[in-house]
């Protein structure tokens, strides 16, 4: 009794904190997408509305009218949830580290590291490694990161010559992946890998080490208007 007691406490304790997401979430949806409610709201009642009619026809209304009520849920929550990403991608768009945030959620399989290469303008290229391989996903100037990618895929080369390696500029231009389809782009991928060579490529990579590794941070506060020398590295 008192195990159900504390998992029932839990679950109620629980069903709060979810509904105050979804209540946050649908109110920064509202601010890009101001009609999501009423899309939302119109898809339920269409969807309650088309199985309900059909239930009358056929001469049960009231199992067509329960079926259309979860059909409705079920249609309402996935219409919402896709609005919620567009709207969340298309305030993430163009603001830096836009592309780490979408590899932290590619899924599972993929190991990310967040730039490993960067210059002093901050362009920046991020790692993910699965079983496509490694994928190198760029964000800044096309004409700059095409000279970063080639010199981390120089360096690599040294170390995992045995793996495929894509590359990904994030962008709206012709040759460029938008932000909201990198994940897909990434998942379309063959995979060529199996899991203990991922662990090996992954491996060789962390030995090789990475920007954010190797930069020797200076002891208290950073220095006003410091910079990126040229290269990309700190000295």
């Amino acid at each position: 009794m008192a195990r159900k007691a504390k998992s029932d406490s839990g679950d109620a304790a629980a069903n709060p904190g979810r509904l105050k997401q979804i209540a946050l979430t649908y109110k920064m949806t509202r601010k890009a997408d101001p009609k999501v409610g009423l899309v939302v709201a119109g898809v339920g009642l269409v969807v309650f509305g088309v199985l309900l009619a059909i239930g009358f026809l056929i001469g049960h209304p009231v199992y067509l009218g329960i079926l259309g009520f979860l059909l409705a849920f079920l249609a309402m929550a996935i219409v919402f949830g896709r609005r919620a990403e567009r709207a969340a991608f298309g305030q993430m768009e163009g603001q830096p580290g836009a592309a780490a945030a979408v590899l932290q959620n590619v899924g599972r399989g993929w190991t990310t590291t967040p730039a490993v290469a960067m210059n002093r303008n901050q362009d920046v290229v991020h790692r993910a490694v699965g079983k496509a391989g490694i994928v190198l996903v760029a964000e800044g100037n096309p004409n700059r990161l095409k000279t970063l990618l080639a010199a981390e895929k120089k360096k690599m080369a040294r170390i995992v010559v045995d793996v495929p390696v894509h590359d990904i500029i994030v962008g709206n231009g012709e040759g460029q992946v938008p932000l909201k389809k990198v994940r897909t782009t990434m998942l379309k991928l063959p995979r060529v890998l199996s899991g203990p060579q991922v662990t090996a490529a992954n491996d060789r990579l962390r030995a090789m080490g990475d920007l954010m590794s190797n930069m020797p941070l200076p002891k208290g506060p950073m220095p006003k208007g410091m910079r990126m020398p040229r290269g990309g590295k700190m000295r």
